[in-house]
């Protein structure tokens, strides 16, 4: 009896508007299906990866309005599908760790760094997407991954579909780890934020949150804005993020963007800078950074292709000083 009655409920829930689940902003935006915006961060590969689903839930609260000037016409926003993921779990199998495993990583493509290469770095990384496929993270961790940046989403509209699974099982294998977000630049910054907010769970063990710049050629945007413009928009998308994590968010960039855009600007912002044919001194002189991308062509158990490989700057002291400070 109790089951044909809820049969009979959800029958009539599903008649009547009033009985939607949909959020007030999913209603106001009048969702239908997802934009056509294509990155580089998106562009298909050979080999096949695994899909992803999600859920919607409510907009996060506490966040006041930042001003920034809207230069796009497109109606493309009206079509946004704000699906989140599942919630995370409360009792993980694992915590992240601060000891350190000694990098066992090869590189189909090694380079002559000189006198100073990421093997006098004591603590070794990757950074991971869809791309990867399925990630064996114990094997992983046990190669030397200390910590994991995870694609999390760009632009207002594309979660990577394998960012809950890499998200949870990075954690569980020990590994700290971090979700960045490449940004779409025909998109206003405070509608990516909210978007990367939606989908990122606030941890109190996580690393802080990334913001990737790079021009992408490969894009279905082909606006460039000016260098004032941009500064206003990372301004607006590292205020937003740092108020709700309460972590100021790294910088990741490319020598042509950081040439172009960020060369002198942001400097009490942790960089993450790719330099993978010199060091970063060579390609950023002048520029501090705390994280360091220098192959694109890794190698590694636990994933089958290629990985990014990455260093932190200090030894393993400073990395456990600047956990503390940043994810504790």
């Amino acid at each position: 009896m109790r089951s044909s009655l809820l049969v009979i409920f959800f029958a009539a829930c599903l008649g009547l508007a009033a009985c939607s689940g949909s959020t007030d902003i999913d209603s106001a935006l009048k969702v239908t299906k997802p934009s056509a915006e294509t990155t580089a961060s998106i562009v298909r590969p050979d080999a096949a990866v695994p899909g992803g689903s999600g859920e919607t839930t409510d907009t996060p609260a506490g966040m006041t309005a930042i001003a920034e000037p809207d230069h796009v016409k497109a109606a493309a926003f009206e079509q946004v599908a704000f699906a989140n993921p599942p919630k995370p779990q409360l009792r993980p199998d694992a915590a992240p760790s601060a000891r350190v495993v000694p990098a066992r990583f090869d590189d189909a493509h090694p380079i002559d760094f000189g006198r100073v290469t990421p093997k006098h770095h004591a603590v070794h990384g990757v950074d991971v997407s869809r791309w990867q496929g399925e990630i064996d993270w114990p094997s992983l961790r046990a190669h030397g991954a200390n910590f994991a940046f995870i694609k999390a989403t760009d632009g207002i509209d594309h979660l990577d579909p394998m960012f809950r699974k890499n998200w949870e099982g990075a954690r569980a294998a020990g590994i700290m780890r971090g979700a960045y977000h490449f940004f779409y630049w025909c998109r206003k910054a405070s509608d990516q934020a909210r978007w990367f907010i939606r989908n990122v769970p606030k941890e109190k063990d996580a690393l802080p949150p990334v913001l990737d710049l790079e021009w992408n050629h490969q894009s279905s945007c082909k606006w460039r804005p000016s260098r004032a413009e941009i500064l206003e928009k990372i301004e607006v998308f590292v205020e937003r993020l740092e108020q709700h994590y309460g972590q100021r968010p790294i910088i990741y960039t490319t020598p042509d963007f950081y040439d172009h855009v960020l060369k002198g600007a942001f400097p009490n912002h942790p960089f993450w800078l790719r330099a993978v044919a010199e060091h970063p001194s060579k390609v950023y002189p002048g520029r501090d950074w705390v994280f360091w991308q220098y192959s694109g062509s890794g190698l590694s158990g636990g994933v089958d292709g290629r990985i990014d490989l990455n260093v932190f700057y200090g030894d393993e002291a400073e990395w456990r000083r600047w956990l503390a400070h940043v994810a504790g």
